[in-house]
């Protein structure tokens, strides 16, 4: 068995910055078969708003870990859109053009609706990245100026076709977070978020179908044996399997 982990990270709240961290982290994820871990950065160490020198300080936090282990980490690129077009455009070429990342990271900082997403979409179709939005199924409606519910980020990858979006955490986004993102071709789901509930995954797999799942366990907040074991148990198909545990993100970042 062999995945590639979608949505971890490494740098955790100030913890973990550490080439002994990284490699002890590194040798968590080989011992339960994950290959490659993707690294989203320390992205709530500066609350959900992180101006433009936390945002270097977290995307560098990234950048040290996959220097230190660049067979192993990949990183993408926290950001925040509320800073404006020409800080999110600086941060993105210094990362994507300059230090390699693979990806574009939001948090809370805003609405997946908010007219501020333009310029990081126009982006991310310009370098050819995908864009992973922190997604969950919410009732608290006083929220929503800042926060992504399933029906936000379905929205934003239907109206930036040509951008590939990962819409965070299936077991937080729930049956509601599926149905949001059925028949998007652009959108896949990661598997993150909460502990494994029975019968999420079969209903995403039925309804969306491996091409549109990925693997992501959320560590350190998660563990990658029960994750992993969810995603092992539930698909019985071997091809639909690889898809998910590896395949997809593997063809969505061009590993």
């Amino acid at each position: 068995m062999r995945a590639i982990d979608i949505h971890t990270h490494p740098v955790f709240f100030g913890t973990g910055h550490s080439r002994r961290e990284a490699n002890r982290f590194a040798a968590y994820g080989l011992q339960h078969g994950v290959e490659r871990m993707i690294i989203l950065g320390d992205v709530l160490a500066f609350g959900r708003s992180p101006n433009a020198k936390q945002l270097v300080i977290i995307n560098n936090q990234t950048a040290d870990l996959v220097r230190w282990r660049p067979d192993y980490y990949t990183g993408f690129c926290a950001l925040n859109p509320t800073l404006g077009e020409r800080a999110v455009m600086r941060e993105v070429e210094r990362c994507v053009g300059g230090l390699g990342f693979r990806g574009l990271k939001l948090e809370i900082t805003n609405n997946a609706r908010d007219a501020c997403m333009k310029p990081l979409m126009r982006a991310a179709e310009q370098w050819g990245v995908p864009v992973l939005q922190h997604t969950w199924s919410m009732t608290n409606i006083h929220q929503r100026s800042y926060h992504s519910d399933p029906e936000d980020t379905a929205l934003l990858a239907r109206r930036f076709p040509n951008v590939q979006v990962i819409m965070a955490h299936l077991t937080g986004c729930g049956y509601r977070g599926v149905l949001a993102a059925k028949g998007i071709d652009n959108l896949v789901v990661d598997t993150s978020g909460a502990f494994p509930e029975a019968g999420i995954l079969d209903y995403a797999l039925e309804h969306l179908g491996a091409d549109h799942i990925v693997y992501g366990s959320d560590l350190p907040i998660r563990e990658s044996s029960v994750t992993i074991g969810r995603t092992v148990d539930t698909v019985k198909n071997a091809a639909d399997s690889e898809k998910i545990l590896h395949g997809n993100t593997r063809r969505i970042l061009k590993l």
